[in-house]
């Protein structure tokens, strides 16, 4: 099996889960072994799902400021745990090809596989959702034609971006391309970095 081929079904079965409950605050049961990549490909579109959620809540013009608040704190935990799953990704795949031998002449690539595997992730959410608006029985005819044909862009995308990484993952593993990964160095969570934080006057 394709390494993308097991992270589309993964995601799909997260997005199946999620949303057996479709709540924001439901314990994550992941079904796979601990530190499997199973495990980590699970926990991140789990954490990908709950975020995609709370961006519909907070867009809410009613929402209560205090709430409002609380939740982008959330969603900016979120996202820090995001990036720390991709680096985590990316440490598997430095481990799996650690043994490699880089060809004279081989590449880099503009981005490392798990964070082309991160738009992977978002790509199955944005299908689903998109899904939903397609199979609407309370909007036009026209909504639905407009949702089903920018479906079928999505479909198209998902299977370009898989055949893509897909490729990388076998360039990278033949030795013709080769992973140099940057750490994010986010620095608005940082209190020694964000100058509010660490209170420059």
């Amino acid at each position: 099996m394709k390494f993308t081929e097991l992270s589309n079904n993964i995601f799909s079965q997260v997005i199946a889960d999620y949303h057996k409950t479709d709540h924001v605050d439901t314990p994550i049961q992941n079904p796979y072994e601990l530190r499997s990549i199973e495990y980590y490909l699970y926990l991140k579109n789990w954490i990908d799902t709950v975020q995609w959620h709370l961006e519909d809540i907070i867009r809410d013009p009613n929402i209560n400021p205090v709430e409002a608040l609380k939740i982008k704190r959330r969603i900016d935990k979120s996202n820090q745990d995001r990036t720390d799953l991709v680096e985590l990704i990316d440490s598997y795949f430095l481990d799996k090809y650690k043994d490699v031998q880089v060809m004279a002449d081989a590449t880099i690539n503009t981005e490392s596989p798990a964070w082309a595997i991160d738009r992977l992730s978002i790509l199955a959410l944005k299908i689903y959702h998109m899904r939903e608006q397609v199979e609407r029985n309370d909007s036009t005819p026209e909504h639905q034609t407009a949702c089903q044909q920018k479906l079928n862009i999505l479909l198209e995308q998902r299977n370009d971006l898989s055949i893509a990484i897909d490729q990388l993952l076998s360039d990278i593993e033949a030795g013709n391309k080769f992973m140099k990964v940057y750490k994010q160095m986010k620095m608005y969570n940082d209190p020694s970095l964000n100058p509010v934080l660490y209170g420059k006057k």
